[in-house]
């Protein structure tokens, strides 16, 4: 066995690899990025190096380097992880020339099912079933174009060299069809170097199910089951589950043994997987071979937890020429294990990447790294920690959680509850669209395929599961606690922070916005109270009551501050509340005890319960004094990023939703539009510049459309 390995790779892949390696008394070395200097997988190695630049061309794509510092350190063999270099020939090549071990598979099986296209033609002579499609080397767009007439729409064009849900596009009329090509191989020499495509018809009601396979240096082969990666957006995956439901035992051999004869046909050697697109028919569904991943999967705890097996142990033990540690007779399903992605992205604006700062990031009770033989049922991979930044430059990717269960139902159950209980505030991400999913009726009755997300689309966009009286007094208890302001009957009435009224009792507005409305809440009659509870007894509590109002039209002064409107009022009604501290409380709301946490981040209080999360802004007037609105018809860029093209220049005319500009962030292309009809009056950037989260991209001069 190896004494020391380089990981080359970032993030919760690199601490996952350490991990292993630890345990097994392996020392590791890190290699980093300047975005990375202080990232988490620095610390948990033993040694780290630099690498070079933020983007990954300048330090994680960094070939040469990579292998030097390992000769360097000492490291005998290098793990890539997977992204980046994990699938790299050319780099497995040049391990092997350096007399290091590359774990992973040889340079020639990455380079037969590397390219999609001559992975089809051995799949075909091996006897897996290929879907009908082009697999050819004739890359002309005409010719490409000819060949997905001949199919029939819908087709998918993928690139050759992809993976990871990059440089794929649906095409449902020939019309598209040039236009998404073009898109497709931008993306695609963007993340892989390799514009080549292949066309493959788009089934209409597909699953996506993969088998984890593994070979060794003795010719062994075993699988470790099937995966269902059918949940997906834009191509990639969020929810992952091990065993795939309704597929019965007949199935799984068949599929299982179709995965060990498509990786014998390539002396494949390693942990891989083998990715099939299930069609379904009424009583009946027929799977196709569509790629093989030459590497770990982001997905792997899964198969981990269902089988008890370390797969990452047993790279290291493969890539050190030790035979497999169990044969097929030897692996069993255990129960079921759901995996799910968290990612800095928001999934109501398109699943728009976020970058940003976790101001909070609290996980729930969980093990780390730990294969389900002590009883654990919650694990959470991540290569972050509270107070980390998530940039620009790499995957959106967050965390993973993964639960494990004796059946589907109850994994199902952990899962919610786990999610339900994981707090991020300083930046959006997906927790609550997950939840969303779970509690579908879709996913959680089995009804599987890689549409899901926009089949249910009425139940997983633009919700609210909070009440706007649940959110107003949240909010209004954390401005209270952060400022140190409560009544006590007791104390000297010119001492109290409420102030001393002879008259009349302490009263308060505030001024909110909940879902792009704007409203007013007061509060009066202030006084300390005890609220019985049969479960926690008596507690002070505060009470006071509560009005909402909403602002159905204001009028505004020059200095944009609103000085009247006209209200409607929304809820009225008593209100109690107990606050441990500024983030923590206790609301009785209509004969209701609701437990809530808060955390506030630019004015936006975030509250957290479990019947989900939700947000409301508390304005502080006085800060946006003398602020200027922003101008009609500018257009700011929504993330950091590059911009890839322009599709308007000045002068030109455009209608609300029209394109108007690509910008490339965390390895995917994004469109903007047109927010109004206008005519175009400055382009600010040019292809290839870098902005940041709001740089203004453009003008549009919305007066002359309307002249």
């Amino acid at each position: 066995m190896f004494s020391k390995i380089l990981i080359a790779n970032r993030g919760e892949i690199a601490c996952r690899v350490a991990a292993t390696a630890k345990r097994l008394g392996i020392r590791t070395v890190a290699v980093y990025s300047d975005a990375d200097r202080e990232a988490k997988h620095v610390a948990v190695c033993d040694e780290a190096v630099y690498l070079g630049g933020s983007s990954p061309k300048d330090s994680y794509l960094k070939g040469d380097a990579i292998i030097a510092i390992a000769k360097e350190t000492g490291a005998q063999a290098i793990h890539p992880g997977y992204g980046f270099l994990s699938e790299n020939a050319d780099f497995a090549q040049a391990c092997q020339d350096a007399g290091l071990v590359f774990i992973g598979p040889s340079a020639d099986a990455i380079r037969a099912m590397g390219g999609k296209s001559e992975s089809k033609r051995l799949m075909e002579a091996a006897g897996v079933p290929l879907i009908p499609g082009y697999h050819g080397d004739n890359q002309d767009a005409e010719f490409l174009k000819q060949q997905a007439d001949s199919i029939g729409y819908p087709v998918l064009i993928k690139a050759s060299a992809g993976g990871g849900g990059k440089g794929m596009r649906i095409v449902e009329q020939s019309s598209d069809f040039i236009d998404l090509l073009d898109s497709c191989r931008r993306e695609a020499i963007t993340s892989f170097g390799n514009d080549q495509v292949l066309i493959e018809k788009y089934a209409l009601k597909p699953r996506h199910i993969e088998i984890q396979v593994f070979g060794d240096t003795h010719g062994n082969y075993v699988h470790l089951f099937e995966r269902d990666c059918s949940v997906q957006r834009r191509h990639q995956k969020v929810l992952e589950e091990a065993p795939a439901p309704g597929v019965d035992a007949t199935m799984r051999e068949a599929m299982g043994t179709a995965a060990i004869e498509a990786a014998r046909a390539v002396n494949y050697f390693g942990a891989g997987t083998v990715e099939f697109i299930v069609e379904q028919r009424e009583g009946s569904m027929d799977f196709y071979f569509m790629e093989m991943n030459t590497r770990l999967q982001v997905e792997h705890p899964v198969s981990e937890a269902i089988t008890g097996v370390d797969l990452v142990e047993w790279q290291l033990l493969v890539a050190a020429g030790q035979p497999l540690p169990k044969q097929q007779e030897d692996l069993a399903i255990n129960g079921h294990a759901i995996e799910a992605r968290i990612c800095a992205e928001n999934p109501d604006n398109g699943f728009l990447p976020a970058t940003g700062t976790l101001f909070t990031y609290q996980k729930p009770e969980h093990s780390t790294f730990v294969i389900n033989k002590s009883g654990t049922d919650v694990r959470i991979d991540d290569g972050v920690r509270e107070g980390d930044v998530i940039s620009p430059f790499y995957d959106s990717m967050i965390a993973k959680l993964i639960v494990h269960a004796p059946t589907r139902e109850q994994a199902l159950a952990k899962l919610d509850r786990a999610l339900g209980q994981t707090r991020i505030v300083g930046l959006p991400t997906n927790v609550a669209f997950l939840r969303y999913i779970l509690n579908t009726e879709s996913f959680s009755q089995a009804n599987l395929h890689t549409a899901l997300i926009e089949r249910e689309a009425d139940e997983l966009f633009n919700q609210h599961p909070l009440q706007l009286s649940t959110l107003a007094v949240t909010a209004i208890a954390q401005q209270l606690a952060s400022e140190g302001i409560a009544p006590d009957a007791d104390a000297d009435p010119f001492s109290k922070p409420t102030g001393f009224r002879a008259y009349n009792a302490y009263a308060r507005s505030f001024s909110l916005i909940y879902d792009e409305q704007a409203y007013q809440a007061r509060i009066s009659n202030w006084h300390n109270a005890h609220y019985s509870d049969s479960k926690k007894g008596a507690e002070n509590t505060s009470s006071f009551t509560l009005v909402i109002e909403k602002e159905i039209a204001t009028t505004q002064d020059n200095s944009n501050i609103n000085v009247a409107a006209e209200l409607e009022t929304v809820y009225e009604g008593e209100v109690s509340y107990a606050s441990s501290d500024a983030h923590n409380h206790t609301l009785w709301l209509e004969g209701a005890r609701i437990n809530a946490q808060s955390w506030v981040h630019n004015e936006t209080v975030y509250v957290f319960t479990d019947s989900g999360r939700d947000e409301i802004t508390l304005i502080d007037i006085m800060a946006h004094v003398g602020e200027e609105s922003v101008a009609v018809g500018s257009l700011k860029s929504p993330m950091p990023g590059q911009v890839v093209a322009f599709k308007v220049a000045v002068g030109d005319s455009v209608k609300k939703g029209e394109p108007l500009a690509v910008i490339e962030a965390m390895k995917i292309e994004h469109t903007i539009t047109a927010p109004t009809d206008g005519v175009v009056a400055e382009l600010l950037f040019a292809a290839g510049d870098s902005v940041a989260d709001g740089d203004e991209l453009l003008r549009i001069d919305t007066e002359a459309s309307e002249a």
